[in-house]
Parts: structure tokens; C-alpha cells; sequence
């Protein structure tokens, strides 16, 4: 029920809000076949094969999120196969599972990898499985520790060609190359010097954000660093390029501001669809006037250098919160704007929405921003995708349009929407704001029995847009996946996953066959004809 789980939302975010009522494993690590003493694994001995890009590489489907189709999707007429991404899945007294699970990876060669939750400790391993049948081909263990948070973070992949990326503890990489393959060479990568005890550094150091890959082969993230820790890191931001070498940079000093604590939770780094701009957030500390908040950065990505800042407003001037219970990323458009979802700064303001938040290249220039926000990464949908479209913005974009029931003014009918970001609109939820203009809106079509005329929500935080169908496809709480059809405005085609459920927002993706991959009740769902 829609009330209950805002409400379960909002107490969540106590420290920001004010409180409220087959297959073997293969390779060493921890539960795995081999010694300890074969742990971590060494870096790999050789540089990269070359092979086809992935289809689909990490969070939102490449380094600019865009969450565009790598092929014409498939007819939604059934599940092919399921397979649990957490064997323990943490459910709430009253049902709810409040987690973030990592977006899978699929190459090339279709073969999906996914992160799986084994445990309620919240260990992890990779599988691998056949696109077609969904059979393991192979599964290897990580020592990845989660970072803390108000919900369980996620923890993510990253894919390029047939090298796989795997977070592991201490801010140690796992490499697993020939990853389409049942047996390939494992190693590992620090992005640190450090002679400390392993077992301390994997206490001391943290990966907090999903793994981002570019074009070439280089790999970023975000970690966090405990105060005093026997590495001597301060929180921040790391480069491990293609051939292995590695740098990192503390956000502090990057944001030249005391008050930054590090990455932000869950966020995924963004890069520009040239390469050459990486875009990063931090978090600021809360204070007794505002709530936890943020900096959008842009930095060289070969060096980490800082290029420019932007503070996080939401449109009405107060401070945007930047919530650790979020798994929103910046997304790059084709022109190079920045788009980043960010919380009002009242706990309920603007029916708990939030606000997409919209900057040129550039961050000097502040566009027009988006009625909604909250734990979502906008998707780029291309103007040739919605025919009724007559404007002149070069591409449009896909987000949640929820609009929670009890939270301000919200009335319980959940959207999803499809925004013209050139060109605004008077904000029609509570805030005196020009935001962007909605071309098409789609109300969930399953009544939620818990409110009064309200839908069950839309359940994505980054959902995948085929150009090819015009269409975008989308997981919602009532344990479907639906194909919104751009052209006729409608739900045209749905496929049961399950009964539904509140839970956190979760991804659907594609792979090369035009096969939708949605996680829904700690399960990943193949569908398709």
C-alpha cells in the first residue's frame, strides 16, 4: 500500500528527515573452494582482448545512462526464466523489501551477468548465465562489503567487451576476462598503495557507487574511506585505466568543502557521450538549518582533475537533498546537459517528488528542470520515437511521475512521463516553478487497495527505451512489466512476474536478442516472445 510505504520511506530517512512513528563457484575467495591464502587474487597478467562492445555495460546502460535499447526489443508475451538475485531477501514486518539490487550486465555474445545477494549478512557473488536458457555458466564469490545506509545499498557491475568488473572489499576490483565464457583468468586491481593488514583495509574502505566503464576500457567509482584508516584515503573518487594503473582524489579537496563527506550513495559516475568530461556528486554533511545536500562536479576523467561545481537547489531556492536511500545518477544528454534527480528540502515537499534537476555541459548555466526526482535516472528517448511530438528538442526524456499519496497534496495516481526538456510548464504539484513540459503521461493501470483512487506505483529507477518499437518498458509494484507505446499512449503489452509488492525502485535492461530483464521481488525476469 502506497501509505505505508512512504511511510516506511520517511522513516528510513531519520537522519535526514525528522523521525516518524546450479553451478560451482569458480576461482578463490570467501565460500569458495580455494585456501584463504590464495586471497585476493593478483592482477591480471595481460591487457584486455579486444571484443564487441557489451550491450548493455553497467547502471543505465553505458557511461551516459541513457538506458537506450542495443536492439528491437522482443514481444512481451511471457517470462523465459527467472533466477533470485538475493537468496535472503530482507523483508519488512508489514512485507515491504526495501533494497536496491545492481542492474545486470550483458555482453555481446548474450550471456547475462548479475550481481546475487547470498545471505541476510549481505554477501555476494556474480553469476553468469545463458541468455536463452538461463542456465549458470559460471559464478564467482566477492568479498564486497556494503557501505551503511538507511536502505540496503546496491551493489553493481561493470562490463567491457569481455572483461567484467566486480567490486570486492577494501576497494579492491575483481577482473574476470573472457566473461562469456565458462572459464576465464581472474585477477584484481587496488586502486591504492597500502602494506596494512588485508582484513583491516576491508573494514577501513568502501566502494559506495555503482561501477562505471567507458569507451576505452577505464573505470570509475566512488568510495568511501573511515577516518584514520591505515591507507591514509580520504573519501572519494578513483580511475583505474585499461592497463591497470590507478589513481584516486578525495572529494573534499576536489570540492574544495569542508562540509563534504564523499560520494554520494548509490550514484553512479556519468561521462559525457564524447568521454571527455566525467561527472561526479557529493554529499554535504547536514547542519541544523538543511538537510543532508550535494555538489554536482565535473572532473577530467584521465586525471580526476576538477573542472567545475555546482550546488543543488531545488527550483524553488532551498537546499535539494541528496538522500543516501536514492539510487539516482546523472544521465548525459546527446547535447551534453546534465540531468540529476534530487528530494525537496521539506521532508514532504512537493508530494515527496523531488525534482530532476537540469544544467548545460558546462554546470555554469542552469536549465529547466523536471517535476520529479526521486530515485530515478532519466532515460534519453529519442524525438523519432514519439510521432505526436512537434517541438524542436533534439531528443526528450523518460522519468518516474509518482505522485505519492498522503505526502502534501499527492492523490496516489503514479505516472511515468515523458518530458520535453527545453520547453516548460507551470509545475502542477505544489510548486510555484516553470518545469519541463510533459508530452505524454501514463497512469498505472492497477488500483492500489490502500488509498483512495490510487495506482500502484511505478517501480523503476532507470528503465530501458527501444527506439525501434517507440516504446519504453517499465517494472511496476503490481509485479508487472509493462511496454508504454510512445505513438498510441498506452500500456500495449504486459507480462507477469509476480503478485507485486512494495519495494525499492529497480532497473530493467535489455540484451542483444531484444530480451527485457526486469528485477522485481529480489528476482530477475527474462521476458520476451
Amino acid at each position: 500500500m502506497m501509505t505505508s510505504r512512504r511511510t516506511v520511506l520517511l522513516c528510513g530517512l531519520a537522519a535526514v528527515v525528522p523521525a516518524c512513528g546450479g553451478g560451482e563457484d569458480s576461482g578463490n575467495g570467501p565460500g569458495g573452494p580455494g585456501p584463504d591464502s590464495n586471497w585476493p587474487p593478483p592482477p591480471p597478467s595481460s591487457p584486455p582482448i579486444a571484443a564487441p562492445a557489451a550491450a548493455w555495460s553497467s547502471h543505465g546502460g553505458s557511461f551516459t545512462h541513457a538506458a537506450r535499447a542495443p536492439a528491437t526489443a522482443q514481444a512481451l508475451n511471457r517470462v523465459l526464466w527467472s533466477t533470485p538475485v538475493d537468496l535472503a531477501p530482507p523483508y519488512t514486518a508489514s512485507g515491504f523489501l526495501l533494497i536496491h539490487y545492481g542492474s545486470p550486465v550483458i555482453s555481446a555474445a548474450n550471456v547475462v551477468m548479475l550481481p546475487v545477494k547470498r545471505n541476510s549478512g549481505g554477501s555476494f557473488s556474480v553469476e553468469a548465465r545463458s541468455a536463452t536458457t538461463g542456465n549458470l555458466l559460471w559464478q564467482q564469490t566477492t568479498d564486497y562489503i556494503l557501505p551503511a545506509s538507511s536502505w540496503t545499498p546496491s551493489m553493481n557491475l561493470a562490463l567491457h567487451g569481455e572483461r567484467l568488473f566486480i567490486p570486492a572489499a577494501g576497494g579492491r576490483i575483481l577482473v574476470r576476462d573472457q566473461a562469456s565464457s565458462a572459464t576465464g583468468a581472474l585477477g584484481s586491481i587496488l586502486f591504492y598503495s597500502s602494506t596494512a593488514p588485508l582484513a583491516t583495509l576491508n573494514a577501513q574502505i568502501r566502494i559506495n557507487t555503482p561501477l562505471t566503464v567507458d569507451a576505452s576500457g577505464n573505470l570509475y567509482f566512488g568510495f568511501i574511506a573511515d577516518a584514520g584508516n591505515a591507507a591514509g584515503l580520504t573519501s572519494g573518487f578513483a580511475r583505474i585505466a585499461a592497463d591497470g594503473t590507478a589513481i584516486w582524489r578525495g572529494a573534499r579537496d576536489l570540492a574544495q568543502d569542508s562540509g563534504v563527506t564523499g560520494p554520494a550513495m548509490n550514484c553512479a559516475p556519468a561521462l559525457s557521450p564524447d568521454g571527455q568530461t566525467l561527472y561526479v556528486v557529493v554529499n554535504l554533511a547536514p547542519t541544523a538549518n538543511a538537510p543532508q545536500s550535494g555538489v554536482l562536479m565535473s572532473l577530467n576523467p584521465a586525471t580526476l582533475a576538477f573542472r567545475a561545481k555546482q550546488s543543488l537547489f531545488t527550483p524553488l531556492g532551498q537546499v535539494a537533498r541528496v538522500s543516501d536511500s536514492a539510487s539516482s545518477s546523472p544521465t548525459i544528454g546527446p547535447d551534453g546537459d546534465v540531468y540529476f534527480g534530487v528530494l525537496d528540502f521539506a521532508a514532504a515537499g512537493h508530494n515527496s517528488r523531488g525534482w530532476l534537476l537540469h544544467f548545460d555541459a558546462t554546470l555554469a548555466l542552469t536549465k529547466t528542470p523536471g517535476s520529479f526526482g526521486w530515485d530515478d535516472t532519466p532515460s534519453i528517448v529519442p524525438t523519432s520515437a514519439v510521432p505526436q511530438y512537434s517541438g524542436s528538442s533534439p531528443y526528450l526524456l523518460l522519468t518516474k511521475y509518482n505522485n505519492y499519496y498522503g505526502q502534501g497534496t499527492g492523490n496516489g495516481l503514479n505516472q511515468m512521463a515523458v518530458l520535453d526538456p527545453n520547453v516548460g510548464q507551470l509545475d502542477l504539484y505544489g510548486g510555484a516553478a516553470t518545469v519541463m513540459r510533459e508530452v505524454l503521461v501514463i497512469t498505472g493501470p492497477t488500483a492500489d487497495p490502500g488509498t483512495v483512487g490510487g495506482r500502484r506505483e511505478w517501480c523503476v529507477n532507470t528503465a530501458v527505451v527501444d527506439p525501434a518499437t517507440r516504446a519504453a518498458y517499465i517494472n511496476s509494484e503490481d509485479g508487472r512489466v509493462y511496454q508504454w507505446d510512445f505513438p498510441t499512449n498506452t500500456l500495449s503489452r504486459s507480462v507477469v512476474m509476480n503478485g507485486g509488492l512494495g519495494q525499492a525502485y529497480t532497473p530493467s535492461v535489455m540484451g542483444p536478442n531484444g530480451v527485457i530483464y526486469a528485477v522485481n521481488n529480489a528476482q530477475l525476469h527474462a521476458v520476451g516472445a
